[in-house]
């Protein structure tokens, strides 16, 4: 079993709170962790997943008896199949606010599901897992990396050079455990195949309505064409042949899954963030391959790596450390009327500012730092740092609070 960046957070938020949620797509480890989390608690901690069909149909037709026969403290596994069960679970909060007392998880994003934020607000702690990160993978998942990133320290680190084929093994791998463990490109393929699937059978089927499912993996096939560009409906419904309205449920519905993400724009004005496109991203560089079936041997055979795949494993990575960050880092991307870009852009809490371009060639020079400069120069007062992810073998200085940084980065081992 791989350590999980978010477990100390687990136990620290059912030590205080009446109910915690893990929230990750399918395969993303969420039974693994809360079952290793009852484990290591060491008092009794009934455990019930609503994929289980006689569970799931007691959960559904009577969701205030079932949550009422619960004794003591109990985990609920894939909590959004049956959407009833909040609102039994906030009587049963305030009937006695019993620490850790519902531990559960969901394969989507049950916030977006109507009336269910207001009805467990201040007595649920939300926590997202996603699939495994490089640090996990290493067996160093302590040290939080997007908050290295922010503070320009990665001295706890053993940064080696980016070996090429390194990269396209975990640009190709992702995060998710089981297409990991599979080594042969048939096999993962297949895997990612059945993974798309289950979720085609089992969760659209639970939240939506749709009749054409075969639209589904077409319209994410698309996506993984567009992963790292700025969102626009418009387009993608011309292309997709459908309507802006079937796309945008369609998209919204992806989102609940986790399949994909949209990541909004930064500007020093919180109003004015709406309105400027975010992008979007399928948030696993493994799944995206396996749209654009690409190989180990046709990245190999290419002089360079696609900036696209590379900024969706960089996106991925982020994710993953944001979610546990020290610093209450968020993230955004950069982008001005005048076309200057920075890939992404971490905020703390203070707002301070630290941007991040990823470069997926082996050298950097002084134009890959124009959108860092044009930062650095117009926010002078919350720039912290400007970072070049790059596919190269030093941590180079490019200049006052600017580094080249190889991607190599996201696995390096921590120093003893």
């Amino acid at each position: 079993m791989y350590p999980r960046h978010i477990a100390p957070l687990l136990a620290d938020a059912l030590s205080d709170t009446p109910v915690v949620l893990v929230n990750g797509a399918r395969q993303s480890g969420k039974s693994t962790l809360v079952q290793s989390q009852a484990a290591a608690e060491g008092a009794p901690r009934q455990y019930l997943t609503l994929d289980d069909a006689v569970v799931l149909n007691a959960a559904r037709s009577d969701p205030a008896g079932f949550v009422n026969a619960l004794q003591g403290a109990v985990t609920l596994d894939e909590v959004q199949r049956a959407p009833g069960l909040f609102l039994a679970i906030k009587a049963a909060v305030d009937r006695g606010r019993q620490p850790g007392k519902f531990l559960l998880t969901g394969s989507a994003d049950v916030l977006l599901l109507p009336g269910i934020a207001d009805s467990l607000a201040g007595r649920m702690e939300v926590l997202s897992l996603w699939p495994l990160s490089c640090a996990e993978m290493a067996g160093s998942p302590s040290l939080n990396r997007a908050d290295a990133l922010f503070q320009a320290d990665w001295s706890a680190l053993k940064v080696v050079p980016c070996e090429r084929v390194e990269l396209v093994s975990h640009l190709l791998a992702g995060g998710f455990a089981d297409a990991v463990a599979r080594t042969g490109a048939r096999r993962r393929e297949a895997w990612f195949d059945s993974y798309v699937q289950a979720i085609l059978q089992r969760d659209v089927r639970d939240l939506a309505n749709i009749e054409q499912l075969t639209e589904i993996p077409n319209l994410l096939q698309l996506l993984a064409t567009r992963s790292g560009t700025l969102l626009n409906f418009a387009e993608l419904s011309r292309t997709a042949g459908l309507p802006q309205s079937t796309l945008k449920r369609y998209f919204a519905l992806l989102e609940m899954l986790f399949l994909v993400v949209r990541l909004p724009s930064w500007e020093r004005n919180p109003g004015k963030r709406l309105v400027k496109a975010p992008k979007v991203f399928l948030p696993d560089s493994g799944l995206l391959n396996h749209f654009m079936a690409a190989t180990a041997d046709s990245l190999m055979a290419k002089p360079g790596l696609p900036g696209g795949m590379v900024e969706t494993f960089v996106l991925a990575e982020l994710l993953k450390h944001v979610a546990f960050s020290a610093q209450g880092l968020s993230l955004w991307h950069y982008r001005t009327q005048t076309h200057i870009e920075v890939d992404f852009l971490l905020e703390n809490r203070l707002g301070q500012i630290t941007g991040i371009e990823v470069k997926a060639s082996a050298t950097v020079d002084s134009k890959d730092f124009k959108g860092l400069r044009h930062l650095q120069e117009t926010e002078p007062a919350i720039f912290q740092h400007g970072v070049v992810l790059y596919a190269g073998r030093e941590v180079v200085p490019f200049g006052d609070q600017l580094w080249a940084v190889p991607l190599s980065f996201w696995w390096a081992a921590d120093r003893a």
